[in-house]
């Protein structure tokens, strides 16, 4: 028996609820070099799009899975001989041939193992050079070479970069490209195209949290008057001086993180028949997108937060998420979803729950009504901003009661709200 130094690069870790990812590109093939953090593959979760660098020096000997196969976490996507620089790493021994022993294979597995080739960067018009990961991005959009030459780039010597290309998929131009005409109808008919891989991911999710979980919906109708007119009162001096503006997002984040503390079987999870109540508060902001998706950073451990600092992580949140840059694990982990559909002028929403999550709070638009006031000289007609907010949560572990009660704490902190109250 000999061994050889091999360095087995394994799928990492992206957060508790990412379990597997897909493989979308080889940036590197058999027989590459490549250095410590060089970018190896591209890979897709149902949350976000990454890349998975080398942990070593070494040359490239063999790729453990095709394009568009399903890799679970801890499997090992590539094997790397180590240089001798790295040869402290994790090794693994091979054996030699030993001749004379019959090895009995299943059929399905006696087929031959083909590896993608991985484009390699090249040449185009004007001397523009285009990596494997922006090719690879232009194939899967159908953008032809013609076309990338229009696109602005921002890297150095002209390069166009993975943001460049990104920004450009988003533009009109891009996305009517994308659009194709079914053959079978004519012209005055409707358009046809296929799901991108984001509107798939969402859909799936969609169906799978109402297969999994019965939902069931508590409402209820809350008086912000008090705290809009609070919020009124210091959002100008709050914005100069923290450069932020204060919302009632945030707000929200705020109080629903402090009301999860007393009713702690929403911030938990179901599997197996046994529930798993949740140490940490994250809550997960719904963000939607200018392609008109949907994808939900999460805040995490907000219940130990002040507001002024989930103004500011939120905002860098919802920022990178408009901007394509979130990491995997700023979409992992969430514990409990909110979702403002308020901010579309819409009177209420009734939310699917976030899986494996068991509750979500749809905040609706805020509007001016006549209300009845109760004093202790008789009741008046006065004009009041109200709003609706839609409690989803999982039936399953969790009854009317409670999921009523849980909105009702919410109610009463806000319109108890003290004006007085200072950040």
């Amino acid at each position: 028996m000999s061994k050889t130094n091999k360095y087995e690069l394994t799928l990492p870790k992206m957060g508790e609820s990412v379990e597997e990812a897909t493989i979308v590109n080889w940036l590197k093939n058999v027989g590459d070099d490549v250095k410590i953090d060089d970018f190896i593959v591209e890979i897709a979760t149902d949350k976000v799009d990454s890349e998975v660098p080398s942990d070593v020096d070494g040359k490239i000997i063999e790729l453990c899975f095709k394009v568009n196969d399903v890799v679970k976490v801890g499997e090992t996507i590539c094997i790397i001989e180590l240089s001798n620089e790295s040869s402290s790493a994790k090794t693994i021994d091979i054996i030699e041939e030993i001749p004379n022993i019959d090895l009995v294979l299943d059929d399905k597995n006696d087929e031959k193992i083909e590896t993608n080739e991985v484009l390699k960067p090249s040449k185009i018009e004007n001397d523009i050079y285009i990596s494997p990961l922006v090719r690879s991005i232009a194939e899967r959009e159908n953008i032809s070479e013609k076309e990338l030459l229009k696109i602005s780039s921002s890297g150095k010597d002209g390069r166009i970069t993975k943001k460049d290309i990104l920004k450009y998929i988003e533009s009109s131009d891009s996305i009517s490209d994308k659009l194709e005409i079914d053959k079978n109808y004519s012209d005055n008919q409707s358009t046809i195209r296929d799901l991108t891989r984001m509107e798939k991911i969402l859909a799936e999710h969609m169906v799978d949290s109402k297969k999994t979980s019965p939902h069931v919906q508590s409402f209820i109708e809350i008086d912000v008057t008090n705290l809009w007119d609070w919020r009124e009162g210091i959002k100008n001096d709050f914005q100069i001086r923290e450069n932020y503006k204060l919302t009632l997002t945030h707000i929200f984040v705020k109080i629903v993180s402090e009301v999860l503390r007393e009713f702690p079987i929403l911030n938990s999870s179901l599997k197996d028949d046994k529930v798993f109540i949740k140490s940490d508060i994250n809550i997960g902001v719904a963000t939607a997108l200018s392609d008109g998706n949907l994808i939900v950073p999460v805040l995490k451990n907000s219940d130990q937060l002040s507001l002024i600092g989930i103004v500011k992580k939120t905002n860098d949140l919802v920022q990178r998420a408009r901007n394509n840059n979130l990491n995997p694990d700023d979409v992992v982990d969430g514990t409990y979803t909110i979702t403002n559909v308020g901010v579309f002028d819409t009177l209420a929403g009734i939310p699917i729950i976030n899986q494996p999550q068991v509750g979500i709070l749809a905040i609706g638009s805020i509007l001016k009504k006549p209300s009845v006031i109760e004093t202790e000289k008789g009741d008046f007609i006065g004009i009041r901003r109200k709003m609706i907010l839609c409690h989803s949560y999982d039936h399953r572990i969790i009854n009317g009661a409670t999921g009523g009660l849980f909105i009702k704490r919410i109610k009463d902190i806000i319109e108890g709200w003290n004006p007085k109250t200072k950040i």
